[in-house]
């Protein structure tokens, strides 16, 4: 959405109007500023929405009334990259500057202040992640993250990247990319509330492993030495981060490798593919090797596992 294809007199009216249908009610204003420019664009990874926002300065509001209307919940993170925000909520209000990140729940009154033109980066988390997981969230809402390093700054320079790549990944490695990034904000919110480790730094080093396994999965030269040198990590690192994964590193690789080659030889879309063509997809170069491991961990061989789903 822009701004752009609209009479410049129109245009406050109409983003306002816009975010409050987009948005479920909400209200915004221009802080009396009669000259608008704004545009959005917006990614899915799963059930995870990312949203750069360019805009000139404005101010969103959601009232209790508002928050009523509403019937989806998410916890929702303003991270700038250009410009400034204040999110307000709880009782609380948080500045955030490029390099940090703040975030709020959709449930509850809040309002959010650009007071100078911003480029912004906007993550829709859904809220029944982490209280699924017994996180008290009111006490984390509306304080400042990311700018002391650490998980919270891991898990911006993922969204970051995420948005960045979205448009080009598959849909299943957009899937495994919004599962890192909801588990990097709850890392994130352990460590804000306290409870952080270094059991929490392990786990995040797993998430961006996962991350970038995903990512690179039809790459045959995917390999614990060339993943320790892309995340800038020792090898020891790599498998003490998955030293509770039965399987370690390279049993994880194959694991997804073979998940993604199940999932297309159940796919009647996908029955013109060759055998070939799928496992190569998905980083194989040895179909010998692939039959083998595919048999091992399936009990049939690939040809006739695909018989039998699509029989």
């Amino acid at each position: 959405m822009s701004t752009d294809r609209v009479a410049a007199a129109e245009r406050p009216g109409f983003w306002a109007d816009w975010i409050h249908k987009l948005f479920h009610g909400l209200d915004s204003d221009l802080y009396g500023d009669t000259s608008f420019d704004g545009r959005m664009a917006t990614v899915h990874a799963g059930d995870i929405v990312l949203t750069k926002l360019e805009a000139n300065r404005h101010r969103v509001m959601r009232s209790a009334s508002l928050v009523r209307q509403s019937e989806v919940g998410y916890l929702k993170i303003v991270a700038p990259w250009v410009g400034c925000a204040g999110v307000e909520q709880k009782g609380r209000e948080a500045w955030v500057t490029p390099d940090q990140w703040s975030i709020y729940d959709t449930t509850d009154s809040y309002a959010v202040a650009n007071p100078v033109r911003v480029e912004h980066l906007i993550v829709m988390v859904p809220k029944d992640r982490p209280v699924e997981r017994g996180l008290a969230l009111d006490p984390l809402m509306a304080r400042r993250l990311g700018g002391s390093g650490g998980v919270a700054r891991i898990a911006l320079e993922t969204m970051r990247n995420a948005y960045r790549e979205l448009p080009g990944m598959s849909e299943t490695a957009a899937r495994g990319v919004g599962d890192a990034i909801t588990q990097l904000v709850h890392l994130s919110m352990l460590d804000l509330a306290g409870i952080g480790t270094a059991v929490t730094q392990r786990e995040a080093l797993r998430e961006r492993i996962k991350q970038h396994v995903g990512e690179r999965l039809g790459d045959p030269a995917l390999t614990v030495d060339s993943i320790a040198l892309a995340l800038n990590c020792s090898r020891r690192q790599l498998y003490n981060a998955f030293a509770e994964e039965p399987d370690g590193v390279a049993g994880y690789i194959l694991r997804r490798r073979l998940e993604g080659c199940r999932r297309c030889l159940d796919d009647r879309a996908q029955a013109h593919r060759s055998l070939t063509d799928i496992a190569f997809a998905f980083g194989f170069s040895n179909m010998a090797h692939f039959s083998r491991v595919f048999r091992a961990h399936l009990g049939l061989p690939p040809s006739d596992y695909r018989r039998s789903a699509l029989a």
